[in-house]
């Protein structure tokens, strides 16, 4: 469908390891489309969210989840 870039916000961690890695964590996967491919970026706990759709975008995964819950 040519979408360039979707989010799986995993804030449960309910993915498996395979996945989001071991420990399970609250994980943001981002999927960007590149030539013709999806590529996966991963991120957790305090790095800064990295996204072509939203370059200006000053957001860390544990400001978008509240991981203390």
């Amino acid at each position: 469908m040519g979408i360039p870039e979707y989010w799986i916000i995993d804030y449960a961690a309910l993915g498996g390891r395979n996945f989001i890695g071991t420990p399970k964590q609250p994980t943001v996967s981002i999927y960007q489309l590149v030539e013709g491919e999806y590529q996966q970026n991963q991120f957790t706990d305090q790095n800064p969210i990295l996204s072509r759709t939203f370059p200006n975008l000053n957001l860390t995964v544990g400001q978008l989840i509240d991981i203390n819950q």
